[in-house]
């Protein structure tokens, strides 16, 4: 195959609302190309892009795939990337290689949730944008409205390059760049090249004058031509449309149809020529500080953007070439672990097709099979070069799981599996958690969980159950209790005796020390957990020799680790031992930590104990029109409002809500909004359980 230069590499993202037509896009462009000989479709289940079964099987694309294709002496490695935000890690890390962002809009619906979702992660990145209306030649198209929404979205930096218009009965397409109308024929395929008609002049002069001004806007030399000249020529446009492009001030609007081959081969075109390239960009700065220039001349590093394991050849890492050149057998150094890999093979994917090469240079997306330490977010580097690139950002979990496999004898297998998912996709995140007792697995919604339960089945071949997982409550004291314990075990011999005297309180921090005990020591001890437990040597007289105290502690800390009310961990407590007695024979110290465990439990139970549960900070982000019944959904949910803001066209609720209260709420979210909102929570701190949902906690168990 054929090496290119990093200035004849696009690399371009395909994103878009779920049904918007990414995939057929991608299909119609390799087969413009002559990379495929027919052009597969998502419902006969033979497209380039969409090969997983589980794909197939949804016809919806569920993973980013890489493809690529030639034009006209450049090489555009595409990414086909899902339309639904359950799988937003495969968006991100799509983002993470892009060079530009191809939108994909619906002609029949416009702007839809799922573009708005998209929008957001690629305004953050700030990636080169532009948008494709498909469908043009749909009965139900409506090109200015879907125009109109993309400027809702964008604002009015969305410039128009083309618009439809039907002539003489056949479709048609309009090119304000090049000034010429493309006549297409009933089968789509090339056009004819046209003049444009009369009575479309006035409206085609009038926004290739509008292109002219964006294109000048972002260039002082191209500003002083199009003064003196009053007219800029197609390339000088070209060059200020990639200057805005690149400054995210100008978003150029394409109209197509994918499935008809209409307009794909012009597209194709302007992302040779215009769009930018890796060169084109602005160097990224390594973890180190250091510059990563995009030249071949460079030290090699590479970046692993993801990581898929496919039955038959095991763990393929897809990469982007930052800077210098790969070959093949290339040792390179895993800047995290500075373990060495051997890249034996080198390949161009096109879904599940490999094309081996024998080097890839800067700039270019690749592949490489079974590196043996090497994981997603990973850098790939010559030894001893002061390179590691900064890792992907995927966001937080939404939704929680406790998982177990149905058949136990799997469960071995299924953590094997649940640890491929992960690595496949970060955003699912796995941890057995010893205080619930539970293996929890995080996803992003109910959709991304019936994948992944899909997967487990048919790749994995493990049933597994999915539960609502237990609250991490914690446990408390109220006010201060006084008990005593004494503990004496006879069976033959030297036996065991001890007995403690006690008084438990609340802590908090900053509380003055106890009045009425002659402290004689002092140990402060941060739970694992959270909290403190502060605990006074307040004995007089040595009843209780010293070396029996740390047992004494020992005895509050078991407890405190299996609380008296529901099991849960205790916190924030101080004890003040300040009398007992001792044998000379029978005392030992597993006397007094069974002592001090009793007496701590039974002045536990006296203190009004209280269990707390944990509350999460919630950021949820709707349409203003829809923000009624989230926040009546919120109060349901035992929610404290703290506060609203307008955050671009939305409104961003801020509240305090119970974990416990949370469950499903993704699902309820996406039904209450159709789906135009999301939200995002972290641990905030915990607070006390109402009276009522504390005694059907504690009659339960839970």
């Amino acid at each position: 195959m054929k090496i290119y230069d990093d200035k004849h590499i696009k690399n371009v993202a395909f994103v878009g609302a779920h049904k918007s037509g990414k995939t057929t896009l991608a299909e119609t462009m390799l087969f413009e190309a002559g990379l495929v000989k027919r052009r597969g479709s998502v419902e006969n289940k033979n497209t380039v892009s969409d090969y997983h079964e589980i794909e197939q099987e949804r016809e919806t694309s569920i993973f980013a795939t890489p493809l690529h294709t030639e034009w006209r002496n450049y090489k555009i490695n595409i990414i086909d990337t899902p339309g639904l935000d359950d799988f937003i890690g495969e968006i991100a890390s799509t983002m993470r290689v892009a060079d530009s962002i191809v939108t994909v809009v619906n002609a029949q619906h416009g702007v839809e949730v799922g573009t708005e979702i998209i929008w957001n992660y690629v305004d953050r990145f700030s990636k080169p944008t532009l948008f494709v209306i498909n469908q043009i030649d749909s009965l139900k198209a409506d090109f200015n409205e879907s125009f109109k929404s993309i400027v809702d979205l964008v604002g009015n930096n969305a410039v128009k390059i083309q618009y439809p218009i039907i002539d003489g009965g056949a479709q048609c397409i309009i090119d304000v760049l090049k000034m010429k109308m493309y006549k297409f024929g009933p089968e789509g395929g090339r056009p004819e090249k046209h003049q444009i008609p009369s009575d479309q002049i006035d409206i085609a002069n009038k926004l290739h004058n509008e292109l002219v001004e964006k294109a000048a806007e972002n260039d002082e030399d191209l500003m002083e031509l199009y003064f003196d000249k009053g007219e800029l020529n197609e390339d000088e446009m070209r060059e200020g449309i990639k200057k805005g492009m690149l400054n995210h001030e100008i978003f150029p609007v394409f109209c197509i149809s994918a499935l008809n081959d209409m307009g794909s081969g012009r597209l194709m075109g302007f992302i040779d020529n215009v769009a930018p390239s890796a060169a084109d960009l602005k160097p990224e700065q390594s973890v180190e500080g250091e510059t990563i220039e995009c030249k071949v001349d460079a030290p090699t590093s590479l970046f692993i953007f993801k990581t898929l394991y496919e039955p038959n050849l095991g763990q393929i890492s897809f990469f982007k070439v930052k800077s210098g050149e790969v070959k093949q057998n290339d040792k390179l150094e895993n800047s995290r672990n500075e373990e060495i890999e051997i890249l034996n093979q080198l390949y161009i994917m096109d879904g599940k097709n490999r094309e081996p090469v024998e080097k890839l240079s800067a700039g270019d997306i690749g592949a490489t099979l079974k590196l043996k330490y090497t994981e997603t977010n990973d850098t790939l580097r010559t030894k001893d070069a002061n390179i590691t690139i900064k890792p992907i950002k995927y966001p937080d979990p939404r939704i929680r799981k406790c998982v177990n496999a149905v058949d136990k004898n799997d469960e071995e297998k299924l953590n094997e599996a649940l640890k491929r998912l992960h690595s496949q996709d970060p955003t699912v995140t796995i941890q057995y958690s010893t205080e619930l007792k539970q293996q929890i697995l995080s996803c992003q919604g109910e959709l991304h969980l019936a994948t992944i339960n899909s997967m487990l089945q048919k790749i994995y071949g493990i049933k597994a159950k999915f539960e609502q997982p237990r609250i991490a409550y914690r446990e408390t004291i109220q006010r201060s209790a006084t008990t005593s314990y004494k503990h004496k075990k006879q069976s033959g011999g030297s036996g065991q005796f001890g007995e403690v005297h006690l008084k438990i309180e609340p802590w908090f921090e900053g509380m003055p020390e106890p009045e009425g005990f002659n402290i004689r020591g002092k140990d402060e001890v941060s739970l694992d957990w959270g909290g403190k437990l502060i605990f006074y040597n307040c004995i007089v007289g040595g009843v209780i020799d010293t070396r029996y105290l740390p047992s004494v502690l020992k005895g509050c800390l078991e407890v405190m680790e299996e609380g008296p009310l529901t099991g849960s961990y205790a916190r924030d407590i101080r004890v003040m031992v300040f009398d007992g007695k001792m044998h000379s024979v029978d005392s030992n110290d597993i006397s007094f930590k069974i002592a001090a465990a009793h007496a701590f439990k039974a002045a536990f139970l006296q203190a009004k104990p209280k269990l707390l549960e944990p509350v999460h900070e919630l950021t949820v982000k709707v349409p203003e029109e829809l923000m009624g019944n989230v926040m009546t959904d919120l109060q349901s949910r035992r929610a404290i409002i703290l506060g609203m803001d307008s955050d671009g066209r939305y409104q961003s609720i801020k509240a305090k809500t119970p974990l416990a209260e949370m469950y499903r709420y993704s699902t309820t979210l996406r039904s209450i909004t159709q789906g135009r909102g999301s939200f995002s929570t972290k641990f905030s701190n915990f607070e006390l359980v109402p009276n009522n949902i504390q005694d059907t906690l504690t009659k339960t168990g839970s």
